[in-house]
């Protein structure tokens, strides 16, 4: 199974003691599924299109335990420590293997449209 992902896209961050509360109890939600914190809030360049706010990765060992963790209880009860002041956009999406070929999705997408002709 492939690794999986929280990406989170937060925008208007307002300093608030809940949002301190929050970051200092996630990874307790964190350690029974495994996640870890790739990006956390870094230092962004955008170099296309426009991306107001901050981004968050929160990396899983597969989509099943990053499902479970954004559900647990433990999470849900600090999660509007978060949302009450942080608007913003959360996603799950799992990674690709070790071994993905981006030509072989470009042959699958080839394939499943009939109408496709190189060159045209």
């Amino acid at each position: 199974m492939p690794a999986a992902y929280a990406i989170a896209h937060l925008r208007e961050s307002r300093p608030h003691p809940d949002v301190i509360e929050y970051l200092e109890r996630i990874q307790a939600t964190l350690d029974p599924f495994q996640g870890r914190f790739v990006i956390h809030g870094g230092r962004l360049e955008v170099i296309e299109g426009t991306w107001p706010g901050d981004v968050v990765l929160i990396g899983f060992p597969d989509a099943g335990r990053a499902r479970e963790w954004y559900a647990s209880p433990a999470y849900q009860e600090i999660l509007p420590l978060r949302t009450n002041h942080i608007e913003g956009d959360v996603i799950l999406v799992e990674g690709v293997g070790p071994d993905y070929d981006p030509v072989q999705r470009a042959d699958a997408l080839r394939a499943a449209d009939p109408g496709y002709s190189a060159g045209g």
